[in-house]
């Protein structure tokens, strides 16, 4: 085995158990340091055209993977130094133990009864517009993040990891990031952020689609079924509008035995999703059991990804 391949591979179980303990740093995330710095760049490069917003996506998340490609170059002789610059790429662009937080927080206070606070708390999982949600639709909508994100901040940032080391793990992040940022058919970013979109869409592909596998095969675990995830998947995947996040979301659905999907409204425009799954709705405990999953989920990508790397 090339010890550079070996060094990755060890770079991202060192990255992972990282997040596992401690979780996003409280200050200068570097995730948040380069939000910040597009930001700033968007007000100035802005304007209501595809063209544009393509060359500012291609400048920011292209920024960002240089980095690493230079950042590597400047360690290949080195592979102690390499290996902590990859544990550390890996951290900063994990969100798995922060997004585990963050169901088990919603779940705590759908449980008490403190739907003020749970649709506030909602904007840490995902753009939906909580005003006026139920406990219903807070916890479906919770669910679903949590399956989308395990697929988008765990599984997707580490394979791209293990194909393509540092500089893949920048550069989906940049991607990523700016499709948070400026993805969302808003007004503002229908033309401009139409890139970032289809550039995201296009770099979760292939891990959406391993996610949901994944999901399939831990599902067990977190007491769910393999079967139902694995035919929840294959009928309702491609029935959610995002050609990634259904993939997940449907396992997910399947394996805890819930239904997902529904009417949903982000900045203001109403959206009708069909149903993925056969179950019940959603509640409480069935989000608590979706952490979990996703837990397991996360796990089971490490060690694919590792794989990878150690093949490649």
């Amino acid at each position: 085995m090339p010890l550079r391949q070996a060094v990755t591979a060890a770079g991202l179980i060192a990255g992972y158990a990282a997040d596992a303990w401690f979780g996003d740093p409280r200050r200068g995330h570097p995730v948040a340091a380069f939000g910040t710095a597009a930001g700033q760049l968007e007000r100035w490069w802005w304007a209501d055209s595809k063209p544009r917003g393509a060359a500012y996506a291609a400048v920011c998340a292209g920024s960002a993977a240089g980095l690493g490609i230079l950042a590597e170059r400047a360690v290949r002789n080195r592979p102690g130094v390499r290996f902590v610059l990859t544990a550390a790429a890996t951290w900063a662009v994990l969100g798995g133990r922060g997004l585990a937080a963050e169901g088990r927080e919603m779940a705590r206070l759908l449980e008490s009864g403190e739907l003020p606070a749970a649709r506030k708390r909602l904007s840490h999982l995902c753009a939906r517009d909580a005003t006026g949600l139920g406990a219903a639709e807070l916890t479906r909508a919770a669910t679903e993040s949590i399956a989308e994100n395990t697929s988008d901040a765990v599984v997707a940032p580490l394979l791209w990891g293990a194909v393509a080391g540092v500089p893949g793990l920048l550069g989906y992040r940049a991607v990523n990031t700016l499709d948070a940022m400026v993805g969302y058919r808003s007004p503002r970013h229908r033309n401009f952020g139409w890139f970032a979109a289809r550039t995201d869409d296009w770099a979760n592909l292939v891990p959406a689609r391993v996610g949901a596998v994944l999901t399939t095969v831990t599902a067990p675990l977190a007491g769910g079924h393999a079967r139902s995830a694995w035919r929840a998947w294959r009928r309702d995947g491609r029935a959610h509008p995002s050609p990634n996040a259904g993939q997940v979301e449907a396992a997910f659905a399947g394996a805890l035995d819930i239904r997902l999907g529904g009417t949903n409204t982000y900045h203001g425009e109403v959206e009708r999703r069909s149903t993925l799954g056969d179950g019940r709705p959603p509640g409480a405990s069935d989000l608590r059991r979706a952490v979990r999953l996703s837990r397991l989920v996360g796990a089971a990508a490490l060690a694919v990804a590792a794989g990878i790397a150690v093949a490649r």
